[in-house]
């Protein structure tokens, strides 16, 4: 089902142009800057394509599990709670969105052998031969970018349960991760115990190799239905086995578990917004305060000890706000993102004032479909859009010219960076068709996943590794 990706992507035409301008390779011309090209901004002319740019990525792969997943989660593992050093193992839950409702299911795989490379945020320089090929300069650059582990690939092993119905959104427990609770587009989310299913994988080398997975019937633990379907759900990340969930009626229900295996849903919702509810995050502080998000363009933060009615009410964007992220190393900071592409940064603590935003972004034009803040650092979170692109952002950043100039001197190279590009806007990834969600690996610093209509894509920009420990630590 899926197509070739074309990952992190340039403008190149397919005539040989020297990588100085769009003349002759000749270096007795005048040099032309080199431009930026902007995605949703500057258009392809003809006889030009994109490619990829391997040297950007430390790490960067793709794969796919047969039909399109809108949700998946990253399962926290045993490997290790710092892993620096390629290659790495992911184990993963999704679920599927596929053309019948009984052809659906929930997969378990785990994708062993990631390869990558660690690279410098500045490359070495190469010495400047007037006059080079660029095939010449191409295939040095694929050698140079061969991954530390050989030419084999990821290998992807893979189980299945069916499951009746679209999966709108799963989601792991972060205290028991072999338990997961799935939103189902037939109204109902369902908990499921998946720990047989990840201790086969963890056991085997060649079950599902490569894409043939095993299909198992099985029951879930627990079951409740919804008056209509919905997006929005949570497990608590203080409190082992406690859940929120809300639906496309306005309705948000609490789950308590009374043990391992069942769970008390509160028949009384909390009602509060007038549309649909998108998104929630439960607090990374307190155990009896979430936020939720909804079509209505609201946030509202709620404490389940005062009632059903929300303890603060605002209007957070001029269209849906789509989804949310809680930063869990600065609790105070509040990110979402909406339908007509904008993303907010609130501190939560100035929302007695009444401004609470500390950044604005409009670089997106189309709906964003998810966002995460950094497990790693505090100050950075990535954003995926229908538009396609994948942003990171680090709102530590801001614009410095005389870091530029020495940056330029450094590479030598002329590349003038539109003015209009937020300083904090640290990494475009593209490739993927329609993304839906992604996630950062809370083990393997740097590690992002995606998933689209076209499968998934495990990137690990170059330029993110100063937020990754050294290897002393």
């Amino acid at each position: 089902m899926t197509r070739g990706i074309k990952h992190r992507m340039k403008a190149k035409r397919k005539n040989k142009v020297s990588k100085k301008g769009e003349g002759s390779s000749s270096s007795l011309g005048p040099q032309v800057p080199v431009k930026v090209w902007q995605p949703g901004v500057d258009k392809l002319e003809e006889g030009e394509e994109l490619q990829c740019d391997p040297s950007a990525y430390n790490s960067l792969h793709a794969f796919h599990i047969g039909w399109p997943c809108l949700s998946f989660d990253i399962v926290r593992d045993t490997l290790g709670l710092v892993r620096t050093e390629f290659p790495h193992t992911v184990y993963f839950m999704a679920g599927t969105q596929a053309e019948k409702a009984s052809w659906n299911s929930i997969g378990i795989f785990k994708v062993t052998n990631i390869s990558g490379k660690r690279r410098e945020p500045l490359p070495k320089l190469k010495g400047d031969e007037a006059g080079t090929d660029d095939d010449e300069s191409d295939s040095e650059d694929d050698s140079e970018d061969e991954d530390e582990n050989g030419a084999q690939g990821p290998i992807l092993q893979l189980r299945k349960i069916t499951h009746e119905g679209c999966v709108n959104r799963i989601r792991s427990m972060t205290q028991n991760p072999h338990i997961c609770a799935a939103w189902a587009d037939t109204g109902y989310v369902q908990v499921w115990d998946l720990s047989t299913h990840l201790n086969g994988l963890a056991e085997s080398e060649t079950e599902g190799v490569q894409g043939s997975a095993a299909v198992f019937n099985q029951d879930p633990l627990f079951k409740f239905k919804h008056k209509d379907e919905g997006f929005a759900i949570d497990w608590s990340p203080l409190v082992p086995g406690r859940l929120v969930s809300g639906d496309c009626k306005n309705c948000i229900y609490l789950w308590e578990p009374t043990s391992a295996a069942t769970w008390n849903v509160d028949n009384t919702p909390f009602i509060g917004h007038t549309a649909s509810v998108e998104d929630i995050q439960w607090s990374p502080t307190e155990p009896h305060v979430f936020a939720s998000c909804s079509v209505d363009g609201s946030i509202a933060i709620w404490d389940t000890r005062l009632g059903k009615s929300p303890a603060a009410s605002f209007k957070a964007h001029n269209a849906d706000v789509n989804v949310m992220s809680w930063n869990r190393l600065a609790s105070c900071m509040l990110a979402s993102g909406s339908d007509d592409g904008t993303i907010s940064i609130r501190d939560l603590r100035l929302l007695k004032e009444g401004d609470s935003v500390v950044a604005h972004f409009e670089y997106h034009k189309h709906p964003i479909t998810s966002i995460e803040w950094s497990p790693h650092e505090a100050s950075s979170l990535a954003v995926s859009s229908s538009d396609n692109q994948l942003t990171i952002w680090d709102l530590s950043l801001e614009k410095d010219e005389e870091e530029e100039a020495e940056f330029k001197a450094k590479t030598k190279e002329e590349v003038n960076a539109p003015q209009d590009l937020p300083p904090q806007l640290l990494f475009i990834h593209q490739g993927q068709k329609d993304l839906k969600e992604l996630h950062w690996h809370t083990q393997i610093p740097g590690m992002i996943v995606s998933t689209a209509s076209d499968g998934f894509n495990i990137l690990m920009p170059s330029n993110i590794q100063s937020t990754l420990p050294s290897d002393g630590i």
